[in-house]
């Protein structure tokens, strides 16, 4: 058995393990918007949080291969009570590709549902009018005194837009994609491949005035689920509109990611953050980031891809192994060690329905499904 059929082996197993965990949570928190998990059991946000798109995502993406009816009740049931702020409209922010790509977008392909496709089109509508012109960037959030902030995390967005163009035909979608991830390179992303989490613009000259810390240790160092985005943001970008510069940086981010995993091969919430400070790992940072380096890999000449390829296995199994709670009877989370917001303390060390979505989705990548939501 060679090394890529020991690997969909491997990934074929935990493949099981996954729709027998998500089943058996599924029976209690339904359709709820789950966040973190608290004692061992999800949480429920409100209907505008922004990760309210990747409890549903991880329904589709069982419900993809096994039919289950269940799942794509509750996944479509939770689309539908996030109508309210879609309607709303003011609650609204950048993230609304997360929420909606996973939600509306991924029912849309597997189902056709025109109330889908219109949901997805009006959440690409309102990501595309938070576009600055004049610092060509997508504004990140509401509040007036952050009018001029765009974060890393947008990148992960974009696909929201892409899937717009190549929806209706106009290509003003992904126009404001590529002038957002052109401005990443030049403003949040590093040559090394590091990144910063937020730059601030002048909204009126769209003059670029400082670089904040955010989620990251600091200003200057290298949050890992920054990267994360960063790489999977960026090879999204190059698959769907072919540009070399988005590739290269996705590579380089992935480059500069696998040389800082310290010997344990998983991530810390901030690579340049000292040890003393205590940060500790984010598993949802490697199970983004190992999704995304399969994502490159397809992307790269075939010489190229194994090394990608190799580099999200390794991951994926270090993960499974210091992080899988999958004999625990206690933890509805598939992945445990996730932080959210270390400078925050706000959910240090425990699962988070993203790093559970992005695990899944990089397991469905290893036994070869091409097909995203995103």
């Amino acid at each position: 058995m060679n090394q890529e059929e020991m690997q969909l082996q491997w990934a074929e197993d935990k493949w099981r393990q996954i729709i027998a965990k998500v089943d058996l949570t599924s029976r209690r928190i339904g359709d709820s918007f789950p966040y973190a998990s608290i004692d061992g059991q999800y949480n429920n946000e409100l209907a505008d949080w922004w990760t309210n798109g990747f409890w549903p995502g991880l329904l589709w993406l069982i419900y993809r291969e096994t039919g289950d009816q269940r799942l794509a009740g509750l996944a479509a049931s939770v689309e539908s009570k996030m109508d309210a702020p879609l309607q709303e409209y003011e609650p609204l922010h950048h993230d609304v590709g997360f929420m909606w790509s996973l939600t509306s977008v991924a029912r849309y392909k597997l189902l056709g549902e025109p109330d889908s496709r219109r949901r997805a089109l009006t959440a690409a509508s309102h990501l595309m009018g938070r576009y600055n012109a004049r610092g060509k960037f997508i504004r990140a959030w509401n509040q007036p005194e952050r009018t001029g902030w765009a974060i890393i995390d947008c990148l992960m967005n974009l696909g929201l837009l892409y899937w717009a163009s190549e929806e209706t035909g106009d290509p003003r979608y992904r126009h404001v994609a590529m002038e957002h991830s052109d401005m990443a390179l030049r403003e949040l992303i590093r040559p090394d491949g590091s990144s910063c989490h937020i730059a601030s613009f002048d909204p009126e000259t769209g003059q670029r005035l400082e670089t904040i810390a955010g989620q990251g240790y600091a200003a200057d160092s290298a949050w890992a689920r920054g990267a994360a985005w960063a790489l999977y943001g960026m090879a999204l970008g190059a698959r769907y509109t072919g540009e070399s510069r988005y590739l290269d940086s996705a590579k380089r981010t992935a480059e500069m990611f696998l040389s800082h995993l310290p010997e344990d091969g998983l991530p810390p919430y901030d690579f340049r953050a000292p040890l003393e400070e205590g940060m500790g790992m984010d598993s949802s940072s490697a199970a983004c980031a190992a999704s995304g380096m399969l994502e490159i890999a397809l992307l790269v000449p075939a010489g190229e891809s194994g090394f990608y390829r190799d580099a999200a296995a390794g991951m994926l199994s270090k993960l499974d192994q210091r992080c899988g709670a999958w004999d625990d009877a206690g933890e509805e989370g598939l992945l445990r060690f996730a932080t959210a917001n270390y400078p925050k303390r706000a959910h240090v060390n425990v699962p988070l329905i993203y790093g559970d979505y992005f695990f899944a989705e990089a397991i469905c990548k290893l036994r070869g499904h091409r097909e995203l939501f995103w």
